[in-house]
């Protein structure tokens, strides 16, 4: 019997100081992804939730043709150990922070960006970049940790084979911008520098995305704040992504569905809730997108990186199809709207038939032949 592959699912981890409302974003998120009936929230561990990506999409097409069941793509999202100041050294839960952060492919990192006495900062005062660099300063620590053992051991191959020398000029390059303060994201590097950079595993290699908490009052006037403000500004500085959410907000209505959850929104003036703004921009920040099949059976959403081409992408759904691969017949997703079905689109010319070297799009609908 041919065996289905299971792929490794994404793992995004949350992080931030105590009281900036990390461990409340990660019950919201787990719990709209609750609401998913095909794919419910499940715990793997106390800390981990599998989460269902929003996909408007799979809503259409499960109306076009009413299948059996709908299946999203997923991600894994981590509750990672709390952090103090030399977390790096091993104080507090810093060994268990960073294992976990260096288990994982991204980071959303949590920063309160509202004032409230009744909240205890852990710090005594509200400042959001400093609770940034807090963060940062350990994960850049424990890199400069790393590099430096890498050279070490660079330096000692580099007596019988002199290729070592390009290994450690990329590392220093790192190792300088490090001890500067700066992550290791915020430089560019040469397509011959990057394995060495990938093997190396530096933490703040990761991608990072930021979620500014505002307080219910800021919510509508997040361009006026001036913590937000901080934080977008440091932000683009480490080619990094910034979401502005009220976290009790999104605790409330993640907590109701449909029409309850419907109302709650447009009283707010949302058009989406903020947590599933987080779980899109999360699966883009992993360079993640989703290719779609269709048909009574089963609508799905697959999860792919961007660049696969067609017959690695066929492998998602069975290593045979892969192996046998002889096209893809694709029509995306808004041509077949337009038409209003396949046979229409196929009428209009707009089904087209790809070979081994097609790129996948996000927002493929595909019928994979093949033969074995």
């Amino acid at each position: 019997m041919p065996v289905e592959r299971k792929d490794r699912k994404m793992k995004i981890g949350i992080v931030g100081l105590p009281n900036v409302g990390k461990s409340t974003m990660f019950n919201a998120i787990t719990n709209a992804g609750a609401e998913c009936a095909n794919y419910p929230f499940c715990t793997i561990e106390p800390n981990i939730g599998v989460v269902a990506v929003p996909d408007e999409r799979l809503d259409v097409l499960t109306k076009m043709y009413n299948p059996q069941k709908t299946t999203h793509a997923i991600i894994e999202f981590v509750d990672i150990a709390g952090l103090v100041k030399g977390a790096s050294q091993g104080e507090g839960l810093g060994n268990k922070f960073l294992s976990h952060i260096r288990e994982v492919d991204s980071i959303v990192e949590v920063v309160r960006c509202f004032d409230d006495s009744n909240i205890v900062h852990v710090d005594g005062n509200v400042n959001p970049l400093r609770d940034i660099e807090t963060i940062n300063l350990e994960l850049i620590l424990a890199d400069i940790e790393t590099i430096n053992k890498r050279l070490e051991k660079a330096k000692k191959m580099l007596k019988a084979d002199k290729k070592y020398q390009f290994e450690i000029d990329t590392l220093e390059k790192v190792k300088k911008v490090l001890e500067e303060g700066k992550s290791a994201r915020t430089l560019e590097f040469s397509d011959e520098e990057l394995p060495i950079i990938e093997d190396t595993y530096l933490l703040t290699n990761k991608p990072i995305l930021y979620i500014a908490n505002v307080s219910e009052d800021m919510l509508n006037d997040v361009d006026n704040s001036e913590y937000v403000k901080q934080v977008k500004e440091y932000a683009d500085s480490e080619k990094a992504g910034v979401i502005p959410l009220c976290v009790k907000i999104e605790e409330e209505l993640s907590s109701l569905e449909g029409e309850d959850k419907k109302e709650m929104l447009e009283a707010l003036g949302l058009e989406e809730s903020g947590l599933d703004k987080v779980i899109k921009a999360s699966y883009d920040l992993l360079g993640l997108m989703s290719f779609l099949t269709a048909g009574e059976p089963e609508v799905r959403a697959w999860t792919i990186k961007k660049g696969t081409k067609a017959p690695v992408a066929a492998g998602k759904i069975h290593s045979d199809i892969q192996r046998g691969f002889i096209r893809a017949e694709i029509v995306s997703f808004d041509d077949l709207i337009k038409c209003g079905s396949i046979n229409s689109a196929k009428e209009k010319g707009l089904m087209r038939s790809e070979g081994k070297d097609y790129v996948m799009q996000d927002g493929d609908i595909v019928l994979f032949r093949f033969n074995v």
